[in-house]
């Protein structure tokens, strides 16, 4: 199965605050980058799944979030570090773009001094829209 015109439309409206969003095809779904930073994937079904820290999957999990998990070909259970988007983020756009923020800071290790310069302008930029 392959993600519609229509989710793929969606997922942009909804992560339009996002500065310098793009997006890849990717294993039948879509890839959503803020600069180089892949903060989130579409799946083929259209669920969004926001990626996570440890620092940050805890605050996804109160929005009503839950991780990623599938199970392998050898029957063992495996989880990925990203998180569906609630029905309520999904619903509201400033509440998926705040979690998408915090996720971003996360990600690029912003939550408190900057470690890279090289993410500085995704996070800077999505910190100003607040």
């Amino acid at each position: 199965m392959s993600l519609s015109v229509a989710d793929m439309a969606f997922a942009q409206e909804l992560f339009a605050d996002i500065p310098n969003l793009t997006t890849r095809h990717m294993l039948g779904g879509m890839g959503l980058y803020c600069s180089a930073v892949i903060f989130a994937v579409q799946l083929s079904d259209g669920r969004i799944m926001l990626k996570a820290t440890v620092a940050s999957a805890a605050h996804m999990a109160t929005f009503g979030g839950t991780k990623w998990t599938y199970t392998r070909k050898n029957s063992t259970p495996s989880a990925i570090p990203y998180w569906t988007l609630s029905d309520t983020c999904m619903d509201d756009p400033e509440a998926a773009n705040a979690l998408t923020r915090e996720a971003l800071d996360a990600l690029t290790g912003q939550e408190g001094l900057p470690s890279n310069p090289l993410n500085q302008t995704c996070v800077s930029l999505s910190c100003r829209i607040l």
